[in-house]
């Protein structure tokens, strides 16, 4: 049964509340390469045959009650209102890098209208040298909607396997440890770890603990720049050599690949950043599965794969660049597996989650995305990761050559996310424009890639 009542509005969850604030507005893009060009028509069908009809939120504004409680009212949805296709004033041209570059920009920069529902799809039918697509189509979706678990879910729902429609498409398995959220602490050390996250959480949301300023974390932070997005793919398979040698997972490794590509980055723009204080907030999904379930499975009551934004940021303090690490490059891998590893047993998750629903009893929804903006903005940069299927898959007959997601609005001014497709790592590096340069630091990250890659391959 769905969680929303027949013409009556649903509240809306807290987190989801925190993300549509004045404190705080996330939405999240998600880009897909298409292989043919772009057939509107079969588009929309598809939009209005099975994305809308997934969830009542599709459908829906965000509204206050007499109590100012938000809740979600359904409404009629005209698809031609979510509908966008720039014509790009350039005519001719054999790809249109530089313009797809501009409009995304400028689709960063602009907030999703709060009188119809939270999402839209722009059809960008221009040709691009990048992954050589023959077209893209840009979803765009307020993150009040659902987390990336979710929204993922829903618009892979939208897709078929390319060499067999009927069959299901299929994701990587997981080997990942126990989640800290499903045992209790087993050691007197993972409960002080606990209660040391969890107080490192409350004290960067109140100001009393910062990042030092850096090439990534500017004093001016007005956030009013356009937002750049490259993207790298890597291959799956590439990360087995030091997955080896080292005894770590490929989470591991490119974690410590942006660490060392990060503090690179930070050192060729100013040689004191390299020991700055730098951490990044890495956001995890609190449910107790990591596979994807049907969205009719999502909005079950009680479900363990439930619908929402079920997220929270554990801090991963970047380690500082040192002629050390610099000449072996590899202890930037063993030391995110150190850190990762120890996060393993904290329970700050819950803890932190506990905290902003007091917080928000208290004081109100705005006093808590505060707290959670504050906790972002007093930090350097933003990861989070994304399961994608195994096999090739189509978007309305439009085979995907490769996609990435990105989450707009945060209030930093370098996020990296990473999506699994094909076998393949899809890394996405989103950069306020005019604080940050997009090219140097995709290219300090294919330094740091190259560097452990070569490292590992030592004898």
């Amino acid at each position: 049964m769905s969680e929303f009542e027949k013409d009556a509005p649903m509240a809306v969850s807290p987190m989801s509340s925190y993300l549509n604030t004045s404190a705080l507005n996330v939405f999240i893009i998600v880009v897909f390469e298409l292989e043919i060009p772009i057939d509107e028509s079969k588009i929309m069908q598809v939009l209005k045959d099975v994305f809308v009809p997934l969830n009542k939120r599709f459908s829906s504004i965000m509204i206050e009650d007499k109590k100012g409680k938000k809740q979600w009212k359904q409404v009629d949805v005209n698809l031609k209102e979510h509908i966008k296709s720039p014509i790009f004033a350039k005519k001719g041209l054999k790809f249109y890098d530089e313009e797809f570059d501009e409009y995304m920009s400028n689709i960063g920069g602009e907030k999703l209208a709060q009188d119809k529902p939270l999402w839209e799809v722009h059809l960008i039918k221009y040709p691009t040298r990048k992954n050589n697509a023959a077209g893209t189509s840009v979803v765009k979706l307020h993150h009040s909607l659902g987390d990336g678990y979710t929204l993922m879910g829903s618009l892979l729902s939208c897709v078929k396997r390319v060499d067999d429609p009927s069959i299901p498409i299929t994701f990587p398995s997981s080997h990942a440890t126990t989640s800290s959220i499903k045992r209790l602490p087993e050691s007197i050390f993972s409960m002080f770890k606990s209660a040391s996250d969890f107080g490192w959480n409350i004290l960067r949301g109140s100001n009393f603990i910062v990042d030092d300023q850096s090439p990534i974390r500017p004093e001016n932070k007005e956030f009013k720049h356009g937002f750049g997005i490259s993207n790298i793919s890597l291959s799956l398979d590439s990360f087995k050599v030091v997955k080896n040698k080292l005894k770590v997972t490929t989470n591991d490794t490119l974690v410590g690949m942006i660490f060392l590509g990060i503090r690179l980055y930070m050192e060729a723009k100013s040689y004191e950043s390299r020991k700055a204080k730098t951490t990044a907030l890495v956001l995890v999904n609190t449910r107790k599965i990591r596979a994807y379930k049907s969205v009719g499975e999502m909005l079950q009551t009680n479900s363990e794969s439930s619908w929402g934004n079920q997220f929270h940021y554990l801090h991963l303090p970047i380690p500082e660049l040192s002629d050390a690490n610099t000449s072996n490059p590899l202890d930037f891998v063993l030391e995110a597996h150190k850190i990762i590893s120890g996060l393993r047993i904290s329970l700050a998750l819950p803890f932190s989650s506990v905290f902003l629903g007091l917080l928000d009893k208290i004081k109100g929804p705005e006093a808590a995305a505060k707290h959670v903006y504050k906790t972002i903005e007093n930090s350097s940069v933003s990861i989070s990761n994304v399961v994608g299927p195994v096999e090739q898959v189509a978007f309305a007959n439009h085979p995907i050559k490769g996609f990435y997601f990105m989450s707009i609005g945060i209030p930093q001014s370098v996020l990296v996310t990473i999506l699994s497709y094909m076998g393949n790592l899809h890394i996405a590096f989103g950069v306020e424009k005019g604080v940050i340069d997009e090219h140097q630091l995709l290219s300090c990250f294919e330094t740091a890639k190259e560097m452990i890659f070569n490292a590992a391959n030592k004898t």
